[in-house]
């Protein structure tokens, strides 16, 4: 039996989000400031610069984590390396060298509490029914999800995505019913949500952080030509072409 206070009960603390296993919340001011850094403390808060955590109740679910995100942890939880056998070891192992995720990520059983350590980036929890089962997310924007959730490398629709998008060949994709929680440079309010119904987007550049997997994603010339491209004056262009959603950043 356990019991935690002046956590989510701190009149400085704020409830962002709950999802599935997770809360996400803010702390509203760096109380914790000498007289050299409270300047520096003031105007990030006032730029809405803050510290936000990931509270996990495993009694909800078990959940999966990016390597090293775990700070403390309360009454029965048990850590694992979610390795099933040789072969999943494997599969892992060179899933995690394509995308550039950890090859391990550790997965948290039991009914316990665990906390994630703080972070300055936005927190997201994305429940996977809200995008037809499957997202595939853009490189470091992972941070955890519930343990039935399956991991794949998704490979781009060509190697021309890879090479002429300015990133690698592949992408963390998520698959099945759960939580996603991810962690994002930008907040939620700012983030663009296009939903395309057998339709087609187009970027210029790499704005897009998540994206249904049912989506074909290439990279194509912005015209059909290359004189309509150099008209246009945009070259190449990131093309999401399907049913499916897609997350987009106002800038990058």
């Amino acid at each position: 039996m356990y019991q935690i206070k002046n956590f989510t009960d701190n009149d400085n603390i704020r409830i962002l989000d709950q999802k599935g296993a997770f809360t996400a919340v803010e702390y509203q001011r760096d109380l914790s400031v000498s007289p050299q850094s409270a300047q520096t403390a003031y105007f990030c808060h006032e730029m809405n610069v803050r510290k936000r955590q990931v509270i996990c109740e495993l009694s909800k679910s078990h959940v999966t984590l990016q390597a090293g995100a775990m700070q403390w942890m309360a009454g029965n939880v048990n850590a694992t390396t979610g390795v099933k056998g040789v072969g999943d070891f494997l599969g892992k192992a060179v899933r995690g060298k394509v995308t550039g995720e950890s090859a391990i990520k550790p997965e948290y059983t039991g009914d316990g509490t665990l906390v994630l350590e703080p972070t300055y980036k936005y927190i997201l929890l994305e429940d996977l029914r809200d995008w037809g089962g499957s997202i595939v997310l853009d490189d470091g924007l992972f941070l955890a999800c519930e343990s039935n959730l399956k991991h794949k490398a998704v490979m781009r629709s060509n190697l021309s995505s890879a090479v002429a998008g300015g990133e690698g060949l592949f992408n963390l994709g998520i698959t099945g019913e759960g939580v996603v929680c991810m962690q994002s440079d930008y907040p939620k309010e700012e983030l663009i949500e296009i939903t395309l119904n057998n339709d087609v987007l187009k970027v210029d550049g790499n704005f897009a952080i998540a994206w249904s997997a049912t989506l074909e994603f290439t990279v194509e010339r912005s015209g059909k030509t290359l004189i309509g491209s150099a008209a246009s004056g945009e070259g190449l262009v990131n093309v999401y072409r399907g049913t499916g959603k897609v997350l987009l950043a106002p800038v990058h």
